[in-house]
């Protein structure tokens, strides 16, 4: 190289380095700034493009103006429906609900019952069971569908449900569901069921939003009067294989039903343009569990699950237990946490010993210290890969969904949590988590200080990639 040319090339990488300058803290947080920054600082002519395809949480202008359209009509269409409304007398749902109605647009409702379904085969039977009985639509929204055994018995129902004259719609989300798409989508289609992929991308990307942006809900509305939502994806639970999964996911009827419908449509208009109808008057239950949705992602002009979870954190008076396959929280939640533990709060961490994403586990390692300095226990469940995502807070709040405790679920993927304010359903929650706790190995304080200094290396170095994940 002779000395124009590099002398070139060296303003040339300075002036990346200025313009990230300029650029990347005015429109992102401080944590992410930090760490698209240390990137151009090190690899300018790579740093700067990676930056502006994958550092700014973006959804195009239509996406984001259907959701407000969205949320419009679901609070119009609420309005009437006072006598749904349920009223909390004090506690932590107090706080709670008006917080989650005011970011997700869906007011708490009385009169659910919610049946949680801890064993992976029994839940997809329950799903198909549901599907086979259907007497007028199916709608189902997932993250992910595999092209395994249980891919087919799903598309084999839908097909049932179709050709015996069901509305059938599909969504699945472009990436997570791609190869469930390209095996299923054209014979789904054939036999009379609506597929349409989420966020897909090539030279729509501009249509859809940045390009891993996610949808990474699981829903399912059957005749509008039974719902499922939690962790569990359309495929069998060792669809990666050495890691089958273990999941939660909870089964409802009642009013809260018409809310899930309701996020259904509105991912559907936003996706294909077409207004559904959802029936907004349900059958009350005897079981009278007040419940509320949690609508989350970067088409809502705030991180509404993290906000949740941690006004959950800072809430709780007596014991908080978060289970959660992912956990690379941002300062906030970490805050929380540690704010919690040192006042004294019981805060139980179950994740999963075994994890599919490498980088994320040693990221994830590196928070551990702090948090057992404070005081939070922190359990490792061995028996398969829990990919559950739930919490719950004292005798109050359960809250299920398809929320990890990254940074990922909180700003980039559309996600969904169902908040129950029900005792009796807390102490069955907890019936799960302490026979997680029997199946798993806690974390000492001393036996963590003791790893070698090359893994606190590791875990530091993966966790300056949080903001990247």
């Amino acid at each position: 190289m002779d000395w124009s040319a590099g002398t070139a090339f060296l303003i040339v990488d300075w002036l990346i380095r200025l313009a990230a300058l300029l650029w990347i803290p005015s429109r992102t947080s401080p944590a992410a700034a930090r760490s698209w920054m240390l990137l151009v600082g090190f690899v300018p002519l790579f740093g700067l493009p990676a930056y502006l395809l994958l550092g700014h949480p973006w959804l195009s202008r239509q996406r984001i103006e259907r959701q407000a359209r969205a949320n419009q009509v679901i609070r119009e269409e609420q309005q009437p429906l006072r006598a749904l409304r349920w009223q909390p007398d004090g506690g932590v749902a107090a706080e709670m609900a008006p917080l989650v109605e005011t970011q997700g647009a869906f007011m708490p409702v009385h009169g659910n019952a919610v049946h949680l379904w801890g064993e992976y085969d029994a839940s997809l039977e329950a799903l198909i069971g549901a599907i086979d009985s259907a007497q007028s639509r199916v709608h189902l929204l997932y993250y992910l569908m595999f092209d395994d055994p249980v891919g087919d018995s799903i598309a084999a129902a839908l097909a049932r449900a179709a050709q015996r004259g069901v509305t059938c719609r599909l969504l699945l989300d472009a990436v997570g569901a791609k190869r469930g798409l390209r095996r299923y989508r054209r014979s789904l289609m054939q036999a009379g069921v609506q597929v349409h992929e989420l966020l897909p991308g090539g030279l729509r990307w501009r249509r859809s939003g940045r390009m891993d942006l996610r949808n990474h809900r699981k829903i399912a509305v059957i005749d509008g009067q039974i719902g499922f939502v939690g962790s569990q994806n359309l495929a069998s639970a060792d669809f990666i294989a050495g890691y089958p999964n273990r999941e939660l996911v909870a089964q409802v009827r009642g009013p809260v039903v018409s809310h899930l419908d309701a996020v259904f449509a509105s991912d559907w208009y936003i996706e294909t343009g077409e207004r559904l109808h959802v029936e907004n008057e349900q059958p009350t239950c005897a079981d009278d569990v007040p419940a509320q949705l949690l609508p989350s992602g970067p088409a809502y002009p705030f991180e509404n699950a993290r906000d949740a979870v941690n006004a959950l954190i800072h809430l709780a008076k007596r014991r908080i237990v978060l289970a959660t396959p992912y956990f690379v929280p941002d300062d906030a939640t970490l805050s929380a946490l540690r704010i919690a533990a040192l006042s004294g709060v019981q805060v139980q961490l179950i994740l999963s010993a075994r994890n599919n994403q490498r980088l994320t586990a040693w990221a994830q390692e590196s928070y551990y210290a702090e948090l057992l300095a404070c005081g939070v226990d922190i359990a490792l469940y061995e028996p398969r890969f829990l990919h559950a995502k739930h919490l719950s807070v004292d005798e109050d709040v359960v809250l299920v969904g398809s929320i990890n405790l990254d940074i990922r679920s909180f700003a980039l993927n559309a996600e969904i949590g169902l908040l129950c304010y029900d005792a009796r359903l807390v102490a069955e929650l907890r019936a799960l988590e302490a026979e997680y706790l029997r199946q798993s190995r806690h974390v000492s304080a001393q036996e963590w200080a003791r790893r070698p200094a090359w893994r606190r290396s590791r875990d530091g170095i993966a966790r300056l990639a949080d903001s990247l994940m």
